[in-house]
């Protein structure tokens, strides 16, 4: 008798803030497993760790910068650090952001697709500088791929004598 699938599960990943208190005193502010990843398309999951709305950025304040809401792939001016978790079967999504991301493989493996057909194999422990191409991710394996994202506000690229808009 076969196993029935078991549904995508996000991994574990534990957050941990520093902030200040009403002193000037470093201290742990957030130290949290997050456990509120929500499902961006079919079999994609995302949470995001930390936001910016400004660079540089403002260490002031107590507000919570990975419980900024609305769905964005990019904040004008700002920063996003998050967490993606692609499991096979993952959606197609071909996009292009204003941004530089910053990408590590955590575990897993998964394939990058350009808009001209290359595809580019990462594997776990692989970093990547994603700089405005259009791409889409794909999960070719067996296994969930989890990885580490900064995305950096970027102007939108200019290339062949245009600027290429973001989309998707």
């Amino acid at each position: 008798m076969s196993e029935a699938p078991q549904p995508a599960r996000p991994p574990r990943v534990r957050r941990v803030v520093t902030g200040h208190d009403a002193k000037g005193k470093a201290i742990v502010k957030i130290d949290e497993v997050c456990t509120d990843f929500t499902e961006g398309r079919p079999n994609g999951f995302v949470r995001n760790i930390w936001t910016t709305d400004t660079a540089p950025a403002d260490n002031s304040g107590q507000q919570d910068g990975g419980a900024r809401a609305g769905r964005f792939t990019m904040i004008e001016n700002g920063t996003v650090f998050r967490i993606l978790h692609f499991t096979p079967g993952l959606a197609k999504r071909v996009h292009r952001t204003d941004s530089i991301d910053y990408l590590i493989v955590m575990s897993g493996e998964i394939d990058m697709e350009l808009d001209d057909g290359v595809t580019v194999h990462l594997n776990e422990g692989d970093v990547m500088v994603q700089r405005g191409t259009v791409h889409n991710w794909v999960n070719n394996g067996t296994k969930p791929c989890t990885m580490a994202v900064i995305l950096v506000h970027a102007n939108p690229v200019e290339a062949g004598g245009q600027t290429l808009q973001a989309f998707g």
